[in-house]
C-alpha cells in the first residue's frame, strides 16, 4: 500500500558487524587437536579441570582450569572474544583423540591416583557431527539477525512507540479505503444539505462515467473544497463519497503532513499523491486542510513555519504542475476558508468550493428523521416541532439532542422517549445543567425575576423582538436565570431589527434600574452581545449614519496579521461614541417602555417567583395577543426584485453570521444573567 521497497543496507550492516568482531562465527576457532601424551602431561601438571569423552567418535574435550587459561592467554597475547557472552556453553580447550577406551581410561585413573592434588573430573557425552557444529551457531545467529530487523524496520518502521516512523517517516498516513473495506456511509444517510450533496454527488460520476464528460471535451475537476460552520457535515459527506465512489479513497488530516523534522511535510505529499496515482482513478480527502494551507509569507518573523510552506508548495505542485493528468480529485474540508493560500484556491486546484451551511427548517426536520430511526419514540413526538425548536442547530448538534432526549428519558425511568424529554434535552445543551438545589437569597431571587421579566416585556412589546418561548429563574449551568427565544430564520437583518433585539437584550438592566433604582453585575452576558452588535452595525455593516457606508470588515481574513487599524484616531473616536450612542439610546428606550408598563412588569415578576418558569400563555394572560404576529396580522410583501433590463448585483457577505450568531442575528442561546 505504501511501495515501501526493502532496503538492504542495515541487514548488511549488522551482518558485516558480526563477523568482524564474531571471530568464532559460524563455528570458528575451534579447539586445538592434542595426543594422548600430551594430554596427560598436562593433567599431570593440574591443568585439567574436565574431560568430557564421547565413545561414538573416539574424541574427548579437554577443559582446563581457570590459572592454566589465563597464562595461555596471556602467553598467546590474545584477548578474549567479545561474543563470548553469546556462547549457548563452554568451549573446549583442546580435544584429544584416543585409541582403546579402556587403556585410556586405565592411564587416566592411574595419573589421577599418583597425585591427589589433581581433582580432574571426567564424564560421558555423545559425539557431534561436523554439520551440527556449523547449523548450531548459524540459528544461533539467524535469530539474533531477525530480532534486530523486527525492532528496526517492523516495530520503528510501522509507528509503534514514541521513538517510530524513524525508517518510514517520509511516508503518507493516508488511510486507504478499496475494495477490501468498504465504509458503509451513503448518501441516503446524509440528511439535508441538497445543495452540497448534489454537487459532491457529480464528482462521484465523474469517476464513474468519465467518458460521458470527456468526450465533449470537459475535464474532470482537480479539486473540491468543503467550506462551512463545524458540525455541518462535511467529513459526512466526504465518508459518503467514500461509500458512493466504488474507487480507492484515501483520508488523512491536514495535521499528519506536520512533524518536527525538515523535509517529511513534503515527503509525505509525495508519497500520498504516488500512492492515489498508482491506483488512479482515486480519490484524496484532507480534513482541516487548513493546517498546510494557509496563506504563505504571513508572520513570519523567524522562519519558524517554512517547513509547512515547504507542504503547501508541494501540494500545490502535485494537484496542478507538470505531470499530474492522472485521474486523481482532491477532497478537503475546513471551517477556516478565509485564511487558505489564494493560490490552493485558484482555478486547476480547487475548482469547486462548495458551502456547507447550517440546515434550514426542513433539513433540519430530515435531520431528525435520520438520528430518530434508532430511538424508540413516544407517539406525541413531533419531528416539525422539534425541527422549530432548533434554529441555528448543526447536524451534530441535532444529533446531541436526540442522544440527550434517550439519557433524559432513561433517567427518568420513562418506557419511551417524550416530547418534554427533547424539550429538556434542548435546555441542558443550550443552557446548561439545572441546579434547582443552589442557595440564593430571596433579595437575589427577586432581582433575577424582575431582569429575566423586564427582557420578557420588552421582547413582548416592541415588534422586531424574537418570539418569547419561555422564561425561567431556574439556575441553569452558571446563569441565575434565562429567558429562550425563537429566532426568526432569516437572510437578511434590517436596522430596526437588530435595535429592537438590543432593546430587548437590555431590557434586564433596565428592569432593575426601574424597579430597584440601581443595576448589578448580571447583566454582564447581556452587554457583551449589544457591545458586539452594535460594533458589526457600525463598523461592518455601515447602519450608522454619522460614520456612513463604510466596512472595515475584512472578508481575506489577513486583517489578523495587520498591526494597525483600517482607519485613523479621530475616525477611532467617532466609531466608539456612535457605539456608545447606539446602546444607550436602547437603553433608555427600555426603561421608557418597562416604566410606562411598570404594573404588567410586576404582575409578570410575581407570576415567575411563584411558578419559577412560565411559558408564552402566561405573558398573554397579563399582556394580551401581540399586535404584529403573524396570525393576527398579514403583511404585503413587496417585490424587491429589479426589473431584466436593470441587473442589480448586491453582494452579501457572510460575515460569521453562524459562527458567531450573537454579533448579528438574533442570539441562538437563550439571554443569560
Amino acid at each position: 500500500m505504501n511501495n515501501k521497497g526493502f532496503n538492504w543496507f542495515f541487514p548488511i550492516a549488522i551482518v558485516a558487524l558480526l563477523l568482524f568482531f564474531g571471530s568464532n562465527f559460524l563455528g570458528g576457532d575451534a579447539a586445538k587437536s592434542i595426543d594422548e601424551d600430551g594430554f596427560f602431561r598436562e593433567m599431570q601438571a593440574g591443568k585439567v579441570q574436565n574431560i568430557i569423552i564421547y565413545k561414538d567418535i573416539e574424541k574427548a574435550d579437554v577443559f582446563l582450569t581457570k590459572e592454566a587459561k589465563s597464562a595461555m592467554v596471556s602467553k598467546a597475547g590474545k584477548e578474549n572474544n567479545p561474543l563470548s557472552a553469546f556462547e549457548m556453553a563452554p568451549k573446549a580447550d583442546f580435544s584429544v583423540k584416543y585409541g582403546d577406551l579402556q587403556l585410556f581410561l586405565q592411564k587416566f585413573e592411574q595419573v589421577k591416583a599418583s597425585n591427589p592434588v589433581i581433582k580432574t573430573t571426567k564424564d560421558y557425552g555423545t559425539g557431534k557431527s561436523a554439520l551440527m557444529d556449523i547449523l548450531i551457531p548459524a540459528l544461533v545467529w539467524i535469530s539474533i539477525l531477525g530480532l534486530f530487523y523486527f525492532l528496526l524496520f517492523r516495530k520503528m518502521g510501522g509507528g509503534g512507540g514514541p521513538g517510530g516512523q524513524i525508517f518510514s517517516i517520509g511516508k503518507s498516513k493516508a488511510k486507504l479505503f478499496d475494495e477490501k473495506e468498504r465504509i458503509q456511509v451513503t448518501f441516503k444517510d446524509v440528511a439535508g444539505l441538497e445543495g452540497a450533496k448534489e454537487e459532491v454527488q457529480e464528482v462521484v460520476d465523474f469517476l464513474k462515467n468519465s467518458e460521458k464528460y470527456t468526450k465533449l471535451g470537459g475535464k474532470i475537476p482537480k479539486g473540491v473544497l468543503l467550506v462551512g460552520p463545524p458540525g455541518t457535515g462535511k467529513t459526512l459527506l466526504a465518508k459518503a463519497v467514500a461509500g458512493e465512489a466504488k474507487v480507492p479513497f484515501f483520508s488523512l488530516s491536514g495535521s499528519d503532513f506536520v512533524e518536527m523534522f525538515v523535509g517529511v511535510g513534503a515527503s509525505r505529499v509525495r508519497d500520498l499523491f504516488a500512492q492515489a496515482k498508482a491506483k488512479s482513478p482515486a480519490i484524496i480527502f484532507i480534513d482541516e486542510i487548513d493546517a498546510i494551507g494557509r496563506a504563505r509569507g504571513k508572520n513570519n518573523f523567524s522562519g519558524g513555519n517554512d517547513e509547512r510552506e515547504n507542504t503547501l508548495n508541494q501540494l500545490l505542485t502535485e494537484m496542478d504542475g507538470f505531470g499530474t493528468d492522472t485521474n486523481v480529485i482532491v477532497m478537503a474540508a475546513t471551517n477556516r476558508a478565509d485564511i487558505l493560500d489564494k493560490a490552493l484556491m485558484r482555478a486547476g486546484r480547487f475548482d469547486r468550493s462548495i458551502y456547507v451551511d447550517l440546515p434550514e427548517l426542513h433539513e433540519r426536520r430530515q435531520i431528525f428523521d435520520v438520528h430518530l430511526k434508532k430511538i424508540k419514540l413516544d407517539d406525541n413526538v413531533d419531528r416539525e416541532f422539534l425541527a422549530k425548536q432548533t434554529p441555528g442547530f448543526s447536524g451534530a448538534d441535532i444529533a446531541n439532542v436526540c442522544n440527550e432526549a434517550a439519557l433524559i428519558a432513561a433517567r427518568n425511568n420513562h418506557t419511551s422517549v417524550t416530547k418534554q424529554d427533547f424539550l429538556d434535552a434542548v435546555d441542558r445543551i443550550i443552557g446548561g445543567l439545572e441546579k434547582k438545589n443552589k442557595a440564593i437569597k430571596p433579595s437575589e431571587k427577586r432581582r433575577v425575576a424582575y431582569h429575566e421579566a423586564g427582557h420578557a416585556t420588552i421582547s413582548w412589546l416592541v415588534e422586531h423582538a424574537s418570539p418569547l418561548l419561555k422564561v425561567t429563574i431556574v439556575p441553569r449551568g452558571r446563569s441565575l436565570g434565562a429567558a429562550w427565544y425563537l429566532p426568526e430564520e432569516r437572510q437578511l437583518t434590517t436596522t430596526e431589527q437588530m435595535l429592537d433585539e438590543m432593546c430587548a437584550t437590555l431590557g434586564g438592566r433596565a428592569a432593575e434600574q426601574v424597579i430597584f433604582n440601581n443595576i448589578s453585575t448580571g447583566a454582564l452576558s447581556d452587554l457583551e452581545t449589544v457591545t458586539k452588535r452594535a460594533q458589526a452595525m457600525v463598523t461592518i455593516y455601515g447602519l450608522s449614519p454619522n460614520i456612513g457606508n463604510i466596512s472595515y470588515y475584512d472578508s481575506s481574513g489577513q486583517s489578523e496579521y495587520n498591526f494597525g487599524k483600517p482607519y485613523s484616531e479621530e475616525t477611532a473616536t467617532k466609531i466608539d461614541a456612535e457605539i456608545k450612542s447606539i446602546i444607550e439610546n436602547q437603553y433608555e428606550r427600555a426603561v421608557r417602555i418597562l416604566a410606562d408598563n411598570k404594573d404588567k412588569l410586576d404582575a409578570l415578576a410575581s407570576k415567575l417567583l411563584e411558578k419559577e418558569v412560565i411559558f408564552r400563555e402566561d405573558l398573554e394572560e397579563i399582556f394580551g395577543k401581540r399586535a404584529w404576529d403573524p396570525e393576527l396580522t398579514e403583511k404585503p410583501v413587496t417585490n424587491t426584485i429589479p426589473e431584466k433590463d436593470q441587473p442589480v448585483v448586491v453582494e452579501t457577505p457572510q460575515i460569521k453570521e453562524k459562527e458567531e450568531e450573537s454579533e448579528i442575528q438574533a442570539p441562538e442561546s437563550p439571554t443569560q444573567l
